[in-house]
């Protein structure tokens, strides 16, 4: 059984190869792309139980041995990142059917989109479940592979600026990835993650944090953490919605979820707390008072998502269970209710033709079904009780005060503060989009919509009487498909699910934490007898 481990990564390259055989038709690519998927979160699910039923699952590619061969493992954490992420990524390409843009236009080109789709899980799933450095960063290259040509679809002008910052910014955490990358293995011989978790411990105390501290600067750019987190807000908002909504949902998760594998398991102990902790602190609070900002449910969704990677850096810092574990919890719940407020804003878009707030309004009588939707995940993106954002984070101020210094303490306060401005944010997009009436006055022109690329398939204007004619078309409201709908509704289910059921979720990360903390259970997972 430890050999479907390699399924994951496997199932979505074949499944790319084919759509690209199939690649005239839509249907072929469709049937596809969600057998691979849906196939995939069957294999994670399974990969969750075992690992919490028996330890972690460990498969060396090709019978080589860990020394010199490539490791895959599914521990806890690795498991539960897969099935929520790929889940959610089914739950996107579903909504992509129903957008339209599968399959016709210049937005996204048929042959293309679902084998990057794919490759873009496939990389995902890379990095979740390495074993080894070299092959983190391999899954990285894969993620910006895929997300360049996702990020760049239309070929619009803003998109290729908004790519190529993408771009540039990738390849920049790539360099410090491949110099930190060489440096450990003329330190240790190795880039196993095993192998190392022994034998950095032999090396000098300062030699170890220099590498420490490389790694996490190429990690930080990756989640963006602030001061490098200036990229994200301008890069994600001009791809289309399914695009946008798996970026926010996935990309800077894999850059968490390697901070957390790398400092528990190979460099244990609090030595960088303080850097990580003021890391934190700067996210949250200057993320969202970026979002305060904003008038456009877009960028204030961007912003809010530099601010809550400070709550997972958060519980990273204090490296105790019961931090490593809320750290876990609010990961998950974080792809969960990230993800579904961007495909939100997209329906918004959809039907409105815009999601500048000053020219929306009047929703909540307009479309009811839509104002709940937002409503629920917006809830507990902020933390309003009894949501999974609030258990979540109740769970980093037990840790926080735990802790019981002032720079914990201080950690605490800053997290309170940002989920009371995430608050005022998302009031103020209720305010104005669902709450108010249209405002008459609103100008027709709108630069947002129209640096964005051709809506729906169809073709951009640019002159003033075409803007005002294609404004009017697009403001007609437009009545949002099922097969956009229906994924949506199951990810806001989905998000209620993790409040529901928080008490065995919270089972299974005080379990991962604990594992992470032990790290023994790993590294008897691949290296067995050799250890």
């Amino acid at each position: 059984m430890t050999q479907i481990v390699v399924l994951p990564v496997l199932l979505p390259l074949l499944g790319a190869g084919l759509c690209l055989v199939f690649g005239r038709s839509a249907a072929a690519q469709r049937i596809i792309s969600v057998v691979v998927l849906g196939a995939v979160v069957v294999t994670a699910a399974t990969l969750l139980v075992r690992s919490d039923r028996y330890g972690p699952q460990s498969v060396s590619i090709g019978g080589w041995g860990p020394d010199i061969g490539i490791s895959l493992v599914a521990d806890r954490l690795s498991a539960l990142m897969l099935l929520v992420s790929t889940f959610v990524t089914l739950c996107v390409l579903l909504y992509s059917f129903g957008q339209g843009i599968v399959e016709y236009g210049r937005e996204t080109p048929l042959s293309v989109f679902h084998p990057t789709f794919l490759v873009l899980s496939a990389g995902v799933s890379n990095a979740f479940l390495s074993a080894d450095l070299f092959n983190l960063f391999v899954g990285f290259e894969v993620l910006l592979a895929a997300s360049y040509v996702l990020i760049t679809l239309g070929g619009t002008e803003a998109r290729i600026r908004a790519g190529t910052i993408y771009v540039i910014v990738s390849l920049i955490s790539s360099t410090i990835f491949l110099i930190a990358l060489a440096c450990i293995y003329a330190a240790t011989g190795t880039v196993n993650f095993a192998e190392l978790a022994i034998r950095l411990g032999e090396l000098p105390p300062g030699v170890a944090q220099m590498l420490q501290l490389l790694l996490l600067v190429t990690f930080c750019i990756k989640a963006a953490v602030f001061p490098l987190s200036a990229w994200l807000p301008d890069s994600y908002p001009t791809a289309p919605a399914p695009v946008t909504a798996v970026f926010a949902g996935l990309l800077t998760k894999v850059g968490i979820y390697a901070i957390v594998r790398t400092q528990t398991l190979l460099f244990p102990g609090d030595g960088l707390r303080g850097l990580l902790l003021w890391a934190s602190i700067l996210t949250m609070v200057i993320g969202i008072l970026g979002a305060v900002a904003q008038s456009d449910i877009k960028r204030i969704l961007s912003f809010t998502l530099v601010s809550h990677i400070g709550f997972m850096l958060f519980g990273i810092a204090y490296a105790t269970q019961l931090g490593l574990s809320g750290a876990i919890f609010y990961i998950a719940h974080h792809i969960t209710v990230q993800t579904v407020l961007f495909l939100i804003a997209g329906l918004i878009e959809y039907r409105s033709g815009t999601t500048n707030l000053s020219r929306l309004g009047g929703l909540a009588r307009s479309a009811p079904l839509l104002s709940v939707l937002f409503f629920v995940p917006a809830m507990n993106l902020a933390g309003i009780p009894p949501f999974s954002g609030f258990l979540g984070k109740v769970a980093l101020g037990q840790a926080g005060i735990a802790a019981g210094d002032w720079l914990a303490i201080t950690a605490v306060v800053a997290s309170i503060v940002t989920s009371l401005l995430t608050l005022y944010a998302i009031v103020k997009v209720w305010n104005r989009a669902f709450w108010q009436p249209v405002d008459p006055d609103a100008e027709h022109e709108d630069e947002d919509i129209w640096s964005h690329g051709p809506l729906h398939g169809h073709e951009q204007v640019s002159t003033g009487t075409q803007v005002t004619t294609m404004w009017e078309k697009v403001a007609t409201e437009q009545r949002i498909p099922l097969s956009m709908g229906l994924p949506t509704v199951l990810l806001v289910a989905f998000s209620v699910g993790l409040t529901v059921f928080a008490g065995p979720l919270f089972a299974i990360t005080d379990r991962a934490g604990a594992e992470l903390l032990q790290r023994t259970p790993y590294i008897s997972a691949v290296l067995g007898d050799q250890r």
